[in-house]
């Protein structure tokens, strides 16, 4: 009807009917809402002749009252804000008096919000353990813009990695891309569980069951132990590098001694695989080669026949004499398959990361 009068200039009812397909009432009922909208304007010498009044204009007057209740909703919701930021210091005060142990945070959302927050009050330095073969992507491209921020701050960041994360392309893009910042990281053929503590004051672990929350820990004394433990694992690891750097067999042999140790100890299956940070399913393999090699037909022989031959003494363990016994005795099939043969079964981890 506002194109129509804009063109015609003049109110015809007949031929504005026709060529609109409108009905009489319809053609006056749309006359008034524009009129009322201040679009049209009817002219007091001619009732018959409308003047379309400039849209933009009449936008600005009807949107000002819109946009003066959207600044007020701003400055409500900015209050809002100021308000429950002004109780932070209440509850920090509180945190300090009481020193609870603890605090569970129930979900994933949750506990990526609250280490966020960490690394950005964060000072001097991170410290976390991340067991598992293999990480998340998805949480290693979450994670590169909040570590990198933290290096370009001048925090010390080290981080420790089962052995099988040598093999593991993700991580080792990941590992390569952070160290070029200035972040350490090791590996070890077991670790103590997952961990992360920050300027050795606040420290997070996976929350009891399989659950995706985490527990938050602030009293002084556990932290303290959490990274004297984590200090002990980090001298007695070795720098990260990709497994054919150091020999994909020499690799093997650290992780296949691990094995040899918790069978012979009792271990089940699934709890060594949890240790060694593999698939249930390479764990499997990997005891079924050593098994053969010792020609064991149980895992209580295989501990029998291994602490005969000595392949469970420490000292031996420890000694050159021992490694070539180990490659020469036990060393599992998957060790001595081809190098690409090998890879495809260290590769088999479960994904295993709670960010």
């Amino acid at each position: 009807m506002y194109r129509w009068l804009a063109r015609n200039g003049r109110m015809d009812a007949g031929l504005a009917a026709r060529e609109l397909g409108l009905q009489r009432d319809e053609l006056e009922a749309a006359v008034a809402s524009l009129t009322a909208l201040r679009l049209l304007r009817a002219d007091p010498e001619d009732p018959t002749r409308f003047r379309p009044v400039d849209p933009d204009l009449v936008a600005a007057v009807v949107t000002t009252s819109m946009e003066s209740a959207i600044h007020t909703q701003q400055r409500e919701l900015h209050g809002i804000r100021e308000r429950f930021a002004n109780l932070r210091d209440h509850y920090r005060d509180s945190l300090r008096q009481l020193r609870p142990a603890a605090e569970v945070i129930p979900g994933p959302g949750e506990v990526r919000a609250a280490l966020t927050l960490a690394s950005q009050e964060c000072t001097v330095e991170m410290l976390t353990c991340q067991p598992g073969g293999q990480r998340v992507p998805e949480v290693l491209r979450e994670a590169l813009p909040r570590d990198t921020a933290m290096l370009s701050r001048g925090i010390r960041i080290r981080t420790l990695y089962h052995h099988t994360a040598r093999f593991n392309g993700p991580s080792q893009a990941y590992v390569a891309t952070l160290s070029a910042h200035g972040a350490e990281y090791r590996t070890r053929h077991e670790l103590f569980g997952r961990f992360i503590a920050f300027d050795r004051n606040l420290a997070f672990i996976p929350e009891l069951g399989d659950t995706w929350g985490a527990v938050v820990i602030r009293e002084p004394s556990i932290v303290s132990y959490l990274c004297d433990v984590f200090e002990q694992e980090w001298t007695q690891a070795t720098p990260f590098s990709d497994a054919a750097a150091d020999g994909l067999e020499l690799v093997a042999k650290d992780i296949n001694r691990t094995i040899l140790r918790l069978m012979a100890a009792g271990v089940k299956d699934a709890t060594i695989a949890r240790r060694i940070g593999m698939s249930l399913r390479t764990a499997r393999k990997h005891v079924a080669d050593i098994m053969e090699m010792l020609g064991a037909e149980s895992r209580f022989q295989a501990g029998v026949l291994a602490a005969q031959q000595g392949l469970l003494a420490q000292k031996q363990l420890d000694s050159a004499s021992a490694d070539e016994g180990l490659s020469r005795k036990w060393v599992p099939l998957s060790a001595r398959a081809s190098e690409g043969e090998q890879r495809d079964v260290l590769l088999d981890a479960e994904p295993q990361d709670v960010g």
